[in-house]
């Protein structure tokens, strides 16, 4: 399949990418930069734009089978809370995800795969106390800027699926990881490999459309 993957620069989109790959997938990339672009190498199409932008959007959306989504801010999750985001908008996992479901709809791509995060929407309630302090207290604007794109995710008609990873690492720890639709977990840290593997899996798995994957 022809897969878009947005937020790609991120470990998870990255990751993404080399198990899209992995399984034989034609991967095209949606970055900021042509700086970005250059970290995947020549093998890799990309389309500079920003997922806030619909024209840009647009332009990546076009022709693809498939859409993987993993944006967010990969800057001091303190210096985001006290000052705002320096180089990306605090919304954009909302604004983002709307402008990629509105060039779907418009060109007629059906699969979406969006990251989010164990704790909102379908696993809302879900968060021991401490884990619900530290979205309150440290990522709480954008948390809630995730709860938004999870429900244009939810209300866009379209064969989505949401993936919602507890902590990430960089982990090189081996195999696969625990997946549920029930918001079961095995434990609170998952290796962004992995998830990029349950991304990359769910582009062509139609037992999970209109579900939410939790990844643990």
């Amino acid at each position: 399949m022809k897969v878009l993957v947005v937020g790609a620069t991120g470990g998870s989109g990255r990751a993404a990418v080399t198990a899209l790959l992995d399984r034989g997938h034609d991967v095209t990339v949606m970055v900021r930069t042509p700086d970005a672009q250059h970290t995947f190498g020549n093998r890799i199409p990309g389309v500079i734009g920003d997922a806030t932008r619909l024209d840009d959007v647009d332009r990546a959306v076009r022709g693809q089978d498939a859409v993987i989504v993993t944006l967010g801010i990969t800057e001091n999750p303190v210096r985001v809370r006290l000052r705002g985001p320096a180089r990306t908008a605090l919304d954009v996992r909302s604004t983002g995800t709307r402008n990629i479901i509105d060039a779907m709809q418009r060109h007629g791509v059906r699969r979406l795969i969006v990251q989010t995060t164990y704790g909102v929407g379908d696993t809302d309630g879900r968060l021991p106390l401490r884990y619900k302090l530290m979205f309150s207290l440290l990522l709480g604007p954008q948390v809630a800027d995730t709860v938004i794109q999870d429900r244009f995710v939810h209300e866009s008609g379209l064969d989505w699926t949401l993936v919602q990873p507890v902590n990430l690492t960089d982990s090189t720890d081996g195999g696969d990881a625990f997946t549920s639709t029930s918001g079961e977990l095995a434990g609170w840290q998952v290796a962004r490999s992995k998830v990029g593997r349950v991304l990359a899996s769910a582009v062509d798995d139609e037992e999970n459309v209109r579900r939410t994957v939790s990844v643990s």
